[in-house]
């Protein structure tokens, strides 16, 4: 056995039990690809997929098993590689942060120009996508770190720590009824008085929007979405064409910056909530990224950081993959 047949063990678990697509990754053969894994299985004594005919459908009940002490051997590896870039290149590599929309326009402006100047050889990635693609990108080690909203905490693997805390926005135009209340009236605007108006806000994976259906559904109060949008640019726009009003998270929101709009807090209706950076248990650190995420936040000394990771259980790739 040998590091080569983990690798397109791996992958193929990965790439849903698609050969095709696993071997495109490793950039081989899809052929290369299965006879390694017979000759593997062979060598085992034991199947580790499960086969209708030529195709895989699956992992067997010991295939679970090889599948975790493969993605354990390789993120060993892994790490091997990483301490040897860490003591040989201090401060060079690469760092890929996968992030939604909303941090990378308006958190993340904040952090990396500063991260740049500290690590100039440092090549910096941002990998947008939806939470549940975010964290799957860590898992897979596709990403160093990822940070969003939602998902990231719930995500077995990870070691997920708070960033900043926010609340939800309601933006208008300047002509619209709801532009016109009173600080102490708008502090005590009302569900039913939102759902006046039709809504445009973010798709469901996005920025507390489960959160926003779920106190509508407890008032019993259905109201009237008609567009749903990934990031809080495309809702202002569509909030400044006339469409409807617009719910977005705080941070998204600045008088400065968006002149042609009125933003009224709503906390008080649709809570509190947490962004959070996602890092991958069991994995190491370089320095750097250390560095990046006290840029964050303060609070997230590497002290902090190296206890999350340490009590955070090691869910396999093998089993969250399902």
């Amino acid at each position: 056995m040998n590091l080569q047949q983990f690798r397109f063990v791996r992958e193929t678990i990965r790439r849903n039990f698609n050969l095709t697509e696993a071997a495109r990754t490793l950039f081989t053969s899809q052929p290369g690809v299965s006879k390694s894994i017979i000759e593997f299985e062979d060598e085992l004594g034991v199947k580790i997929f499960e086969r209708h005919g030529k195709r895989i459908k699956g992992l067997t009940k010991p295939g679970v098993v090889v599948a975790q002490v493969i993605d354990r051997i390789m993120r060993e590896v892994d790490n091997l590689k990483k301490v040897s870039d860490e003591f040989a290149r201090r401060d060079e590599g690469g760092l890929v942060i996968a992030c939604t929309h909303a941090q990378a326009r308006y958190i993340l402006p904040k952090v990396i120009p500063a991260f740049r100047e500290r690590f100039p050889k440092v090549r910096v990635s941002l990998a947008e996508g939806n939470p549940p693609a975010l964290a799957q990108m860590v898992l897979h080690e596709q990403a160093d770190v990822a940070i969003a909203t939602e998902t990231l905490s719930h995500t077995p693997g990870l070691a997920a720590l708070p960033v900043y805390s926010w609340e939800h926005v309601i933006v208008v135009r300047p002509d619209h009824p709801l532009a016109e209340l009173s600080s102490a009236e708008a502090k005590n605007l009302t569900l039913a008085q939102v759902a006046q108006y039709p809504i445009v806000t973010y798709d469901r994976q996005f920025s507390g929007r489960c959160a926003i259906d779920d106190v509508f559904n407890a008032a019993n109060i259905a109201p009237d979405i008609v567009l749903e949008a990934i990031d809080a640019d495309v809702i202002k726009t569509y909030v400044d064409v006339g469409l409807g009003i617009g719910i977005i998270a705080g941070m998204a929101f600045d008088p400065r910056r968006d002149k042609g709009l009125v933003g009224l807090p709503v906390g008080h209706l649709f809570g509190t909530h947490v962004t959070r950076v996602a890092i991958k248990a069991g994995v190491f650190l370089r320095d750097y990224v250390y560095v990046l995420l006290e840029m964050m936040a303060s609070n997230l000394t590497r002290d902090v950081v190296q206890e999350a990771l340490d009590n955070s259980p090691k869910q396999e790739e093998a089993v969250i993959a399902r």
